[in-house]
């Protein structure tokens, strides 16, 4: 319950966004996609280790170029925008790296904390509101609506579109991943991990309880304030909020995993 809730979803973020268990695969990804296989498909044999193999790209995917990881956010910001809007990447992405800014974060979703200053998303406008006095402090539905434009955004994107997208621009996730010190990890495992880990996030009904020990006010419940920082940006976007977040990561994980959710 920070005064300056972070947007992320980045969740959603952008395209993917957030986590589950401390899980690092130990093995290398996969050898890239013959431009040949069609698309949609997975390759018929995987590198061992890997929880959630990417689908492969389709031809027209794989014949266009990337951009260096230094040099992707004006493309990447593009691709959105034909995604979603031109007003909705201004308002709720970041303007510089922006990759490394989602892998970040999706890595940190599933921790206690999220590093502010790395997040691919604007804050949320307005402060964080509660009812109440300090002693008998609870969470003020008011906050939901400080949400509301965002997570209209995230409903209204294809799943699949997005996925398409993110698949493309895989390899650059995969690289910052790498750099950000995980040589042998593979990113698409994570990002499952932590959409996982969000689908899991408490829907909580009646007045939400706060104590402020010190600056910021936290959960009263000692179990909803121990949930991972991704689970606790969604429960304070409300319940309506985050509900709609989460069918959206659903969508997405299935474009993106052929694997099971994981329980």
């Amino acid at each position: 319950m920070i005064n300056k809730p972070l947007v992320g979803v980045a969740a959603l973020v952008v395209v993917l966004a957030a986590a589950g268990v401390y899980y690092f695969n130990r093995r290398n990804p996969p050898p890239p996609a013959a431009p040949s296989a069609p698309a949609g498909v997975a390759p018929a044999a995987q590198e061992p280790g890997i929880a959630h193999p990417l689908p492969q790209a389709g031809s027209a995917e794989l014949a266009a170029a990337l951009p260096e990881l230094a040099e992707s956010d004006a493309p990447l910001r593009e691709a959105l925008v034909q995604l979603s809007s031109a007003d909705a990447v201004r308002n709720f992405l970041v303007p510089q790296d922006l990759v490394r800014k989602i892998v970040v974060t999706v890595d940190n979703l599933p921790r206690q904390k999220i590093a502010v200053d790395k997040r691919p998303a604007n804050s949320a406008p307005g402060s964080f509101l509660v009812s109440g006095d300090e002693l008998h402090a609870t969470f003020d539905q008011r906050n939901v609506e400080r949400y509301r434009p965002m997570v209209a955004m995230i409903s209204h994107l294809d799943a699949k579109q997005l996925g398409a997208l993110y698949i493309r621009y895989y390899p650059l996730f995969q690289q910052s991943y790498q750099n950000l010190g995980y040589p042998n990890g593979y990113f698409n495992d994570r990002l499952v991990q932590v959409i996982d880990d969000l689908l899991e996030t408490p829907d909580l009904k009646g007045p939400i309880e706060l104590v402020r020990p010190n600056v910021m006010y936290i959960y009263a419940d000692p179990a909803l304030e121990s949930r991972s920082a991704g689970q606790k940006l969604l429960m304070r976007m409300g319940r309506e909020n985050a509900n709609a977040v989460k069918a959206k990561l659903a969508e997405l994980r299935a474009v993106i995993s052929a694997g099971p959710l994981q329980h």
